[in-house]
């Protein structure tokens, strides 16, 4: 797969969330156009290997992809994202028997994976359960509520944290694959935020039964994967769409500026514009350089549990929450009530801002500082990635 391949399957899913964004983010309704368009193009099948049919894309080529499609919509960014964790997962960690199984599916565009990680009471804290999994036989029995799972009425497949069988702590998590139709899956509850309101992430009940081969890695080794996959997956992905979002907000509010509508009405002159657009490129230049050297980390490092790496992880993610929706909450000062405050501004900087606002408190950077705290006190030589 090209570049320029991948860049014309990136557009054209770009261009059919365009045509839906309005409705979609109005509605609070999933954007099933561009998951369609994700399916036709193949992107879903990204990470999968060529040799089970797939693109055989890299982490980088998510990181670009999110990023182009957070310039549109971030809701469809982060599914999009997310939906390429979970294959990252099974393509490192699925077994044999399960990846010859679904793999082909998810390249064919087949399969939308959601995340089943939250629980009633620890929020998404990855690393225990209270969820019981329970071994039968050849099978495995699921019965989960999460109270937020991104595009779930419309997966076709789901990854679910659970505790393990016979577990000696709530932190033997295990990981497991269910199919669809495996599952009885009821909603419970509506979705209507404040923004990322195309992400329909409503809460839902799982249960079912699945064969016991769909384990993925170690029943109880949950933290493995977190450490090499879920984590450097969500930081990298996330923040490459809320800065394809910032970046895409700057763009707009410059062509409006420099178009002919704005002509002897504003100006370019003006010191307190000229730097708030100074600032908001900066702040998107910090994001996109701490991204590219986080990207570079993760690809050359054998070992991602380590102090330093896990702390450049966390401050990718905390720093591009706060830049990202900083940068997009300068450029409202810049242009003001009219192209700032109001939802039919072109530059569609309160849609930016309201999705934005939902970086910091996806998976809490509150929590984060609290982790990195402890991390920073195991490397008194401050040891940089």
């Amino acid at each position: 797969m090209t570049a320029a391949s991948l860049a014309q399957r990136t557009d054209q899913v770009a261009a059919v969330a365009a045509e839906h964004l309005a409705r979609t983010d109005r509605d609070a309704s999933f954007p099933v156009e561009a998951l369609a368009e994700m399916r036709r193009t193949g992107l879903l099948g990204l990470l999968v290997p060529a040799s089970h049919g797939g693109l055989g894309g890299t982490t980088e080529d998510v990181v670009t992809t999110s990023i182009a499609l957070g310039r549109t919509d971030m809701s469809v960014a982060m599914i999009f994202a997310m939906h390429c964790q979970q294959v990252a997962a099974l393509v490192r960690y699925g077994n044999q028997r399960l990846r010859d199984e679904l793999l082909p599916e998810i390249a064919a565009g087949r399969v939308y994976l959601a995340s089943v990680t939250t629980e009633a009471g620890k929020g998404g804290h990855l690393l225990s359960s209270e969820s019981a999994l329970t071994a039968r036989d050849d099978e495995l029995l699921i019965d989960r509520f999460a109270p937020i799972v991104t595009g779930g009425e419309y997966a076709d497949g789901f990854l679910v944290t659970m505790q393990s069988p016979a577990p000696a702590s709530p932190n033997q998590v295990s990981l497991v694959y269910a199919h669809r139709d495996q599952l009885t899956v009821e909603r419970s509850g509506d979705w209507q935020p404040l923004g990322m309101r195309a992400s329909h992430s409503v809460a839902l009940r799982l249960t079912g039964t699945v064969p016991a081969h769909h384990v993925v890695g170690e029943h109880g080794d949950f933290r493995t994967i977190v450490t090499t996959v879920f984590a450097p997956m969500a930081h990298l992905g996330w923040s490459a769409c809320w800065l394809g979002t910032a970046a895409g907000a700057l763009s707009r509010v410059v062509k409006l500026l420099r178009g002919p509508q704005s002509r002897g009405r504003v100006n370019l002159d003006s010191e307190l514009l000229l730097t708030r657009l100074s600032q908001a490129r900066q702040r998107i230049e910090t994001v996109h350089a701490l991204l590219a050297h986080t990207q570079q980390v993760v690809a050359t490092t054998d070992d991602l549990s380590v102090p330093r790496v896990q702390l450049l992880l966390n401050s990718l993610k905390i720093t591009a929450a706060e830049e990202c929706h900083q940068a997009v909450d300068g450029l409202i000062d810049a242009v003001g009530m009219r192209h700032g405050y109001l939802k039919d501004s072109p530059t569609r900087l309160e849609h930016s801002l309201r999705d934005l606002r939902s970086a910091a408190l996806n998976y809490s950077n509150d929590r984060l500082h609290l982790v990195d705290g402890k991390l920073a006190l195991l490397d008194a030589e401050v040891r940089l990635a």
